[in-house]
């Protein structure tokens, strides 16, 4: 069956995985879940993926969940675009870069913990914008330490990798926020590389910002 990815356009998780299906040119079939509305605390979306978060991949024997595992079978399934050297040592260092933004940056600057902070802490917009400039700022500029000598363009060289994959949403996200990336001259180099490759820009926000479908049962 055509897989089936539970998408929020403007979910960086999810736009991660939808870099690498296009990457890997594996056809799939897009249903929006508007993390917006609560559509993530649909019983029928929550039957598929107990913990309401966005991506989820059905591929018809199981749905997957979480964007790197989802990322690690699209690897392991189509060769085409490797996101991770087979070299033991190269693997870890790739991996290490993506999770500064999966594992460090993301979880404590997404919507939920956001909402968290007003609903709990009181935070103003401005507060919130403040905690997530800071956190966007500390992990960005370590991991323009990790990659400042990597060759190009992309932080995996000639061809985009998973932490090139992590990155490019996330530098999406910091504009949306206003976040000075000019001290980032690494990082925004493969931005723009990413940039010039159809694939990866057919995946953005702006190029699959639904309507207002959700999952049905």
């Amino acid at each position: 069956m055509t897989p089936i990815l539970y998408d929020f356009w403007r979910s960086s998780a999810a736009y991660r995985v939808r870099i690498v299906l296009n990457l890997k040119q594996v056809a799939y079939e897009s249903v929006a879940v508007d993390l917006t509305k609560g559509a993530q605390r649909n019983p029928a979306f929550l039957a598929r993926n107990p913990q309401g978060l966005v991506p989820a991949l059905d591929i018809g024997s199981t749905v997957l969940t979480q964007s790197l595992a989802i990322i690690d079978y699209l690897d392991a399934t189509h060769e085409r675009v490797p996101m991770v050297s087979s070299d033991p040592v190269a693997r870890s260092h790739v991996l290490a870069q993506a999770l500064v933004i999966a594992a460090d940056i993301h979880p404590i600057d997404n919507l939920r913990v956001l909402n968290r902070l007003t609903a709990q802490f009181g935070a103003d917009q401005a507060a919130r914008d403040a905690w997530y400039t800071h956190w966007i700022i500390e992990g960005l500029t370590a991991l323009e330490a990790m990659t400042a000598d990597l060759p190009g363009p992309f932080l995996g060289g000639d061809a985009p990798n998973l932490a090139d994959v992590c990155l490019i949403p996330q530098l999406y996200n910091a504009r949306r926020f206003a976040v000075p990336l000019d001290r980032f001259p690494r990082l925004l180099r493969a931005d723009a590389a990413a940039a010039e490759r159809p694939e990866i820009v057919a995946a953005h926000p702006d190029r699959v910002r639904p309507g207002d479908a959700t999952p049905q049962a």
